[in-house]
């Protein structure tokens, strides 16, 4: 009887051993990119993934005199690939389409209407749900995205959805040292020493470090309005899209950043696919929402 009980325990242990070998051979074999998918893998990659997609964002803007356009686009997918390779999840191709009128006097900008940018980014998302993804992470390489993406991630709560959003929000405290050590400037924030870094890193070729002082990219300060915001405001400030000095470029400070956004993102993945508090607290707010009155104190 205890022979016949430990044989059941071995074969169930093996058992369980081939089916976590299978699962991780299938992470291992298949793409985490979903157009690099069949439609066949793709069923398989949305039950390994939990459901699980992130959707690199970016825009098509000037990055400086020395940046390709594509800049935050390709930070962006960097980003989003190395995490996906830590902890299987989909990923979604480059979503272009974002805010940046205050670049429209630049060539190369690509600038839609607000109703095309909220509509693209609505019915992604819901094709997205369609196809089995119920939670979508938005990685963003623009800054000029953040406030769209944050009131995005509220509007969830406008009306029911089966699938939630979440705005990756990484930290970058904890290598800010390390990074100040290593870096030759003390100003910047868009294709400065930093983001040049980072494209260095991963694209050497799209790189012309030879060309980041052709152009200012210092803070013009044409605009000083006493608590106030206007919309003209980056436009009075760095009118050559350029806000920094690109012309270092240092492999090791763009190695460091994508390690470290990389690694949060992963766990970010990772807590998405055990836990479900999110679309849960959605839920119950959503019947809340439609019976306010009955709603308990």
């Amino acid at each position: 009887m205890k022979m016949k009980l430990s044989m059941l325990i071995t074969a169930i242990i093996i058992m369980f051993s081939i089916t976590s070998l299978a699962q991780n051979s299938d992470k291992e074999q298949l793409p985490y990119l979903w157009n690099e998918l069949t439609a066949p893998d793709f069923v398989k990659a949305v039950e390994i993934s939990k459901g699980v997609c992130i959707l690199p964002a970016g825009i098509m803007e000037k990055h400086g005199p020395h940046l390709p356009l594509s800049t935050d686009l390709i930070l962006a997918r960097e980003i989003s690939s190395r995490a996906a390779k830590l902890e299987y999840a989909l990923v979604f191709p480059e979503f272009y389409f974002g805010q940046i009128f205050e670049a429209k006097h630049q060539p190369g900008t690509v600038a839609y209407s607000p109703e095309l940018v909220w509509n693209m980014l609505e019915e992604t998302c819901e094709e997205m749900a369609r196809n089995g993804i119920k939670k979508i992470i938005i990685v963003n390489g623009h800054g000029g995205n953040n406030n769209l993406f944050a009131y995005f991630c509220q509007t969830q709560l406008a009306k029911r959805k089966d699938y939630s959003v979440v705005f990756f929000q990484p930290d970058d405290s904890a290598i800010d040292e390390e990074i100040e050590k290593l870096r030759l400037t003390d100003y910047g924030g868009h294709a400065d020493e930093v983001e040049t870094a980072m494209v260095y890193a991963v694209r050497p070729d799209l790189v012309h470090a030879d060309r980041a002082s052709s152009q200012s990219g210092k803070d013009q300060a044409r605009l000083a309005i006493p608590f106030g915001y206007a919309g003209i405001w980056w436009y009075a400030s760095f009118p050559n899209h350029y806000a920094g000095d690109g012309s270092s470029p240092n492999k090791e400070i763009g190695e460091m950043n994508f390690k470290s956004r990389a690694e949060q993102l992963a766990e970010l993945i990772k807590f998405l696919k055990s836990d479900e508090s999110i679309s849960s607290l959605q839920e119950q707010f959503y019947k809340e929402a439609a019976h306010p009155i009955e709603t308990a104190q």
